[in-house]
């Protein structure tokens, strides 16, 4: 036979030693399932027949239990458990996470028992032993249902305990992980039969013979209080039935559904809150009891939807709860949780503990009204109070779009009005103040790119403090870029780079085609702009109206002065305007990856103090000893050996004096004088998120075109992106590519950049690098010095490592694109910072110098 017991139980095996237990646990559980109280002896005092430290042992059993049980994962304990006392701490066990108790009993005779511990040298004791086990587990007996045992199987023989096949793990009721929708879900209706329908014809559904149905097949989801306070209470039950037993719609259970339940059971509630009026209703339209009572006692107390990503209750539910069954997770669904006091309107006092939830999941819920849908912490509230005269909403998923008509008219006064935080304002509010418990310490980062980027704690310290007291204000703050690697060394004498192993290394990773960009020679930024400035109130959650905000890659201010940048950024916002572009997105707002230019705008100070210092003192110093060994050229008194040896010192002088002509000249070509906006170049090449979400599916050419559509609308401050797109497999293309970049550096280009042309690519080994740098032989003297070409030194360059700094650019890459899904998707900011603070706590990691 096939034994069937709840996916969430805690399994007690019950009997007395030699009944077989042990045996029956290795052959139907998993090893990691079973937690045995022998084995805990063993593990805390290297004996598993050590009966002194079995309060040690128990401590051990029940901390694993609890580990075990807070995962949602089966356990089985392996102990007697013949003593109602220890039963009942591991029922209370079981209680706390809501986990149902199974108990297996093995009433075998003691006969068997005795027989079977006789062949174990560890089993030496005697028979009172067992004989004492087996009275304690026949006086339990009997009260195992009343202990919390709900699921009990009892084996009285050998051959009943052979007989058993297989154990079913039966899914709770509530576990509707494999349905993936989509869903319509549809606050608290509280009879408002006209509203649902109009509501439901506006999401596309029709009704025939009571049953909504969808051409595409999506499903009506009610979160519960269809019944009191509206004027067609009877309606909107036929249509959720019917429809519920169609397959077209699922429910679950408001509390004033379970309290009408209960006077259809015949119970004495009190006819209070509209129940009077439901009442009513059904002796003007009666509807059979029993329908009534068979489809209300079947509802569920929450379901969970798309492998854990949606989970549907009447009043929401906690991530502890999400997924369990027990009476305090039914009474959470239908109350939500309250102080057990009065509010200042006589109604119970509510917590709000949608304020702390920190689950993965989107709770969608109702019970307390508010004006509008209320967004917070990944959960929403869409019940916007029908029947006092507001609106019936639905929330479509995974599109996560409400849409609500309002009431026809207000059909009860409500005691308490509405509450006014609404929309993502509640959210806005909430993330003002930011909880450093969220981001500090040791992070494990799933994203959609990458699972468990792990982030160290001293590296996550570093970056809050920088972004604390350097950043931009953080709430701008909703993207970092990624580091970039350069290409692989260059197999040529004289050269560290060159574009065929950028091209190689694509081709290694499966990639067939890719986009050459010119390489800018400015400053690597980001830029966040608003169609209108309110949105910086209203989406990014400042204080004051701004058009938005320029940062470096690290998330400092790039201006100082802020009517500049406003200025650059109001260039933008209309060149979007006169291009089209905020239409064509469907956006308001833009995060755009940009190269601001010229670097000279950003670093001269650094230019000064470094570049030029550095060149000035080399060429002065250079100079000098030149002048020094002409005077000794000509000196009669030196030896040939001698001459000879100057003449080499002097032309490899006259070689570095040409090195450093040749790098004043490289850092020269970034500088050029500006006066305000004059001067000021601003080149895009990512458009990466609006309010439509991440524009990542669209590949690389999209995005060039879309940077000249900026272009055409303001040439002046958008310069083209000169780019060309290359098919490694013919070799024309590639040598084509190449003659362009070898004439691009040449003239004192920086050099391009190589990126697949699907915005993300995979290859043989995962994530393929998001972008591969190969600068110009001339640059590079900026990166490396003056003399980096020098043969004795190219050596050395080219032993440089790329495994870390590729490594870095693909977890980077992948916060970078979960960091702007979240804010997108308007996840609360900690966890869009959660992306954006490691990526620079890895830039606080030590890096080869060398790239």
């Amino acid at each position: 036979m096939t034994l069937r017991l709840p996916e969430l139980s805690l399994v007690l095996l019950i009997g007395p030693s030699g009944s077989g237990k042990s045996t029956f646990a290795r052959r139907h559980f998993k090893p990691t399932e079973i937690v045995s109280s022998d084995t805990c002896r063993g593990i805390v005092s290297d004996d598993e027949n050590d009966q002194s430290v079995s309060a040690q042992a128990f401590q051990l059993l029940n901390f694993i239990v609890r580990q075990r049980l807070a995962l949602g994962r089966l356990t089985v304990v392996d102990a007697t458990n013949v003593d109602p006392a220890a039963r009942a701490e591991l029922v209370a066990i079981a209680r706390e996470y809501h986990f149902l108790p199974a108990a297996l009993v093995f009433k075998i005779p003691e006969s068997v028992c005795h027989a079977r511990n006789a062949t174990r040298p560890d089993r030496n004791f005697g028979p009172n032993v067992v004989k004492r086990q087996a009275n304690l587990l026949r006086q339990g007996l009997r009260n195992l249902k009343t202990q919390g045992f709900r699921n009990t199987i009892f084996f009285t023989s050998e051959e009943e305990v052979d007989a058993v096949q297989g154990i079913e793990r039966e899914p709770l009721w509530n576990n509707r992980k494999s349905e993936h929708g989509p869903f319509d879900i549809i606050g608290d209706v509280h009879g408002c039969y006209e509203e649902l329908r109009s509501l439901i014809g506006e999401l596309g559904y029709s009704v025939t013979d009571h049953v909504a149905s969808h051409p595409e097949g999506r499903q009506l989801l009610f979160v519960g209080d269809l019944v009191d306070r509206g004027p067609d209470a009877p309606s909107v039950l036929r249509l959720a039935m019917a429809s519920v037993k169609a397959g077209s719609a699922i429910c679950v259970p408001g509390n004033h559904d379970m309290k009408f339940l209960r006077w259809l059971n015949g119970k004495n509630v009190q006819l209070t809150h509209g129940l009077a009026d439901t009442i009513a209703q059904l002796e003007a339209d009666p509807i059979d009891r029993r329908d009534l009572i068979e489809f209300l006692d079947k509802l569920v107390s929450h379901y969970v939807f798309d492998d854990g990503k949606l989970v549907v209750a009447h009043a929401g539910l906690k991530e502890e709860m999400q997924g369990r069954g027990s009476g305090k997770v039914r009474e959470f669904c239908l109350y939500g949780e309250t102080t057990g006091e009065r509010d200042e309107y006589g109604l119970p006092e509510r917590l709000d503990w949608a304020r702390d939830y920190r689950g993965k999941a989107l709770v969608v819920y109702g019970h307390t009204p508010f004006a509008a849908p209320r967004w917070l912490n990944h959960t929403v509230n869409i019940d916007t109070g029908c029947c006092f005269g507001g609106a019936l909403t639905a929330l479509r998923y995974p599109e996560l779009e409400t849409i609500s008509v309002p009431a026809l008219r207000t059909y009860a006064e409500s005691v308490r009005p509405l509450l006014p935080e609404t929309g993502p304002d509640a959210q806005l509010v909430h993330d003002h103040l930011l909880d450093l418990d969220d981001l500090r310490g040791r992070r494990f980062i799933d994203t959609g790119l990458r699972p468990a980027i792990t982030v160290k704690e001293e590296n996550m310290l570093a970056a809050l403090e920088v972004m604390s007291r350097f950043s931009v204000d953080p709430r701008w703050l909703v993207y970092l870029p990624p580091t970039m690697s350069p290409c692989g060394t260059s197999k040529q004498d004289g050269w560290l780079e060159r574009p065929e192993e950028a091209f190689a290394y694509f081709r290694e990773q499966a990639v067939t085609t890719v986009i050459c960009e010119e390489k800018h020679m400015g400053s690597r930024s980001v830029a966040v702009v608003c169609r209108d400035p309110a949105l910086a109130v209203t989406r990014f959650g400042l204080k004051q109206e701004r058009r938005g905000v320029i940062y470096t890659r690290t998330g400092r201010p790039f201006f100082n002065d802020l009517e500049l940048e406003q200025a650059l950024l109001d260039r933008l916002a209309l060149a979007m305007e006169k291009s089209g572009l905020w239409e064509d997105l469907g956006t308001d707002w833009l995060c755009l990856d940009c190269e601001l230019m010229p670097w000279s705008a950003k670093a001269m100070e650094l230019l000064q103090s470094q570049y030029a210092g550095v060149g000035a003192a080399a060429i002065a110093h250079a100079a000098a000893v030149a002048a020094a060994m002409q005077a000794g050229e000509g000196n009669s008194l030196l030896e040939d050996s001698a001459k000879e040896h100057l003449a080499g010192m002097m032309a490899r002088n006259d070689n570095r004096l040409a090195m450093l002509d040749r790098y004043r000249e490289a850092y020269r070509h970034y500088c050029w004088d500006t006066d305000g906006l004059q001067g000021l170049k601003l080149a895009p090449f990512h458009f990466l998120a609006g309010e439509g979400g991440v524009l990542t599916q669209h590949d690389h050419v999209w995005h060039m075109e879309m940077a000249a559509r900026l272009n055409a609308a303001d040439p002046e401050l958008f310069p083209l992106t000169r780019w060309r797109e290359v098919t490694l497999e013919d070799e024309a293309s590639v040598a084509d590519a190449t003659t362009w970049w070898e004439e691009l550096t040449a003239a004192g280009g920086e050099g391009m950049v190589v990126k697949p042309r699907d915005f993300i690519a995979k290859g043989k080994r995962g994530l393929v690098q998001p972008a591969v740098k190969c600068r110009g032989r001339e640059y590079l003297r900026i990166i490396y010095g003056p003399e980096y070409d020098h043969p004795e030194h190219l050596v050395r360059l080219k032993e440089r490592g790329l495994g870390h700094k590729r490594s870095m650019a693909e977890r980077e890459f992948a916060l970078g694109i979960e960091g702007l899904s979240r804010f997108a998707a308007r996840r609360p900011l900690r966890e869009v910072h959660e992306c954006v603070l490691a990526v620079l706590a890895m830039e606080s990691e030590p890096v080869d110098p060398r790239l």
